[in-house]
């Protein structure tokens, strides 16, 4: 395929004709689909479904970041999946564990990871997952929740350390790299990307946030993730064409409702 993709971004925080250009500006830097991520169901799922339903290449995810998950109960399956009922609603999330903010609860966090997990079980959705300062519960879960049934999932700007990642792709999760892969003082970062399996590697830029180098400090957006797609083609010895035709086969076997 001789598309990007960028697998995790927030093109709710673009507004108007700036949202119109964005998404313009990353077609014509070769970025061909595109995922804007849920993070409260209600008023922001309404948005992101708008969004993807206003942009041809765009998709969506629903669900409650774990910053959220204080603000209400844990949602059940038949409301997640209610929110999902729409043909470019692609995966579940983004949900997790985030301890280094702990803008919620931890056990209001672990019990929103949790019933996104039910769901991704159920609709077969992928789970995009936050993970931040938070691997040990983290991989605990999903290791506990696999128990009960598979799912699949995806650890989005994976910063965490190598057990984790190790952890995740034994249960058969993918990992997807951002803008923090460029970042100087990234190398742990970049020697668990070079060791990742290939059929896992998928690419993102968590736009407007993590900007790549040679772009720091710029507000990031999409067409950004040709930076990061060609230094992690460079730790993995590959070409960029070869990347890029690799990280899209992986997303669109791991989100098949984007076929």
């Amino acid at each position: 395929m001789t598309y990007l993709v960028d697998s995790h971004c927030h093109l709710d925080h673009f507004e108007g004709e700036e949202q119109v250009a964005v998404v313009a500006r990353a077609k014509a830097a070769g970025v061909g689909r595109m995922v804007t991520i849920g993070t409260r169901l209600g008023a922001q799922a309404a948005t992101v479904r708008a969004i993807c339903d206003a942009h041809d290449g765009v998709f969506a995810t629903v669900g409650i970041h774990p910053h959220n998950a204080g603000e209400r109960p844990a949602p059940d399956v038949a409301e997640l999946l209610l929110e999902a009922d729409h043909p470019k609603v692609i995966g579940i999330g983004e949900s997790g564990l985030d301890y280094f903010y702990d803008k919620a609860p931890r056990n209001m966090q672990q019990a929103g990871f949790r019933a996104h997990i039910a769901a991704a079980r159920e609709s077969r959705l992928p789970l995009v997952i936050h993970a931040r300062d938070a691997d040990a519960d983290t991989a605990a879960i999903l290791e506990e929740e696999s128990g009960k049934g598979a799912f699949p999932f995806l650890l989005h700007c994976f910063s965490s350390g190598a057990d984790l990642a190790r952890r995740a792709v034994a249960l058969g999760g993918s990992i997807s790299f951002s803008g923090i892969l460029t970042f100087p003082k990234s190398e742990e970062n970049r020697r668990i990307a070079a060791e990742v399996p290939a059929d896992r590697l998928l690419v993102e830029t968590d736009s407007p946030y993590l900007a790549p180098v040679p772009l720091r400090g710029k507000r990031c957006e999409p067409a950004y993730v040709a930076h990061t797609a060609a230094r992690l083609a460079a730790v993995r010895g590959m070409g960029v064409a070869e990347l890029t035709d690799l990280t899209t086969t992986n997303f669109h076997r791991l989100f098949q409702r984007s076929l």
